[in-house]
C-alpha cells in the first residue's frame, strides 16, 4: 500500500476530502518522526512501537571494488509489531494457504 492509497482509504472511511486526509496522515507521520528524532519511543497499542536503535561503527566492504571501508556509528528507526498485529497477520496468512 502506498501513501496515496492509504490517504484514499482513510478519506473514504471518515468522509473527508483527500486533501484534508492527507494533512492528517502527514501530521501523524511527522509526529512519529519528530518523536523518534527527539529520542522518544512511539507506542501505538495493538499495532506496534517505533524506537531508535544505535548501530556500532564497523568495517564494511565496497561491493564494487572489494576494498574495506569504515562504516560510522548511526541511529536507525526500528519497528516492532504488537501482539495483535502479529496475530492478525498470522491468521490472514493461514487463510491464504
Amino acid at each position: 500500500m502506498t501513501k496515496a492509497e492509504l490517504i484514499k482509504k482513510v478519506a473514504e472511511q471518515i468522509n473527508l476530502t483527500k486533501k484534508q486526509t492527507e494533512v492528517i496522515v502527514n501530521t501523524v507521520f511527522h509526529s512519529i518522526t519528530d518523536s523518534l528524532a527527539g529520542g522518544d519511543k512511539v507506542e501505538l497499542r495493538g499495532f506496534g512501537s517505533f524506537r531508535i536503535r544505535e548501530r556500532n561503527p564497523r568495517i564494511g566492504r565496497n561491493p564494487k571494488s572489494g576494498e574495506k571501508v569504515e562504516v560510522p556509528a548511526k541511529k536507525v528507526p526500528f519497528f516492532k509489531a504488537g501482539k495483535e498485529l502479529r496475530e492478525q497477520v498470522d491468521e490472514n496468512r493461514l487463510d491464504i494457504i
